[in-house]
């Protein structure tokens, strides 16, 4: 195991109306969700985390919590210069970020902040997230695409035990943006989705780089650790409605096999 950062939280979840928002929740108009985070506690902490070289990863859910998170970035880089600092790109990351006002989107790329997300929250956010943010607040939702675009490093993960955990499900909720079972409702901005390669690099390059082990994993090549997953189909190639039968055949991790599928009847 390896530690390198704090975890912080500035909002809570969408689905409970703990995600602060910037207005008031579309069903809910008394409400614009939870703050966890005190702008004037967390300063102090981000400027030594930036001088001892700590990694800082704040969960943020509403516009209104990645806002304050990022604005609190954004302070603390001003005033700890570059040559001041362990790590002269700290390589800060926002957990989930998951609704965004559109005046925010470029600040990620702008102040290097790294958008950690995991697919699966849009399809199992599907059901609710409309009647939470209303069909305006939407566009800013689940927008790996629009921070792809703007030359964000956009990680994703499986947010286990949150979700399943399962890699294969977060491939495809990014690059089909359906529930399980197909359904996307009106308005769900599929346009959102990113490409089979976009995703395949969302969930292995991006990761290594944001836990600064891009030079051990996160890609095949010569000289880094070989951890790899044999899976039963080609991710890149199978029709959409074929990604969920995907099943891992063998994983290995450093160059030693730690399981291998035996198993005729699982296979497709």
């Amino acid at each position: 195991m390896t530690v390198g950062g704090i975890k912080l939280y500035m909002d809570g979840a969408l689905g409970s109306r703990g995600a602060a928002l910037l207005a008031p929740y579309s069903d809910a108009p008394d409400s614009r969700g939870l703050l966890l985070g005190d702008a004037q506690q967390l300063l102090p902490l981000l400027l030594t985390a930036l001088r001892q070289g700590v990694q800082i990863e704040t969960h943020a859910i509403g516009d209104r919590g990645n806002r304050l998170t990022l604005d609190l970035y954004e302070r603390a880089f001003a005033a700890v210069p570059p040559q001041e600092r362990r790590r002269a790109a700290p390589r800060w990351r926002i957990e989930h970020a998951q609704v965004l006002d559109a005046a925010d989107l470029p600040r990620f790329a702008q102040l290097d902040v790294i958008a950690s997300m995991q697919p699966s929250h849009a399809i199992s956010d599907l059901y609710f997230a409309p009647a939470r943010l209303g069909p305006q607040r939407l566009a800013g939702a689940y927008a790996w695409r629009s921070l792809l675009d703007s030359g964000a490093v956009v990680a994703a993960g499986t947010d286990a035990p949150v979700e399943r955990g399962d890699p294969i499900q977060e491939f495809y909720a990014a690059t089909v943006r359906r529930s399980l079972d197909g359904f996307a409702g009106e308005g769900w901005h599929r346009e959102q989705r990113v490409s089979r390669a976009e995703a395949l690099a969302m969930l292995t390059r991006a990761p290594a780089y944001a836990a600064f082990q891009e030079h051990e994993r996160g890609t095949l090549e010569v000289g880094k650790l070989a951890d790899f997953t044999v899976l039963s189909q080609d991710l890149l190639a199978v029709p959409d409605d074929e990604i969920l039968a995907t099943r891992v055949r063998m994983t290995v991790i450093g160059g030693g096999i730690v399981f291998r599928d035996d198993d005729d009847a699982v296979r497709p």
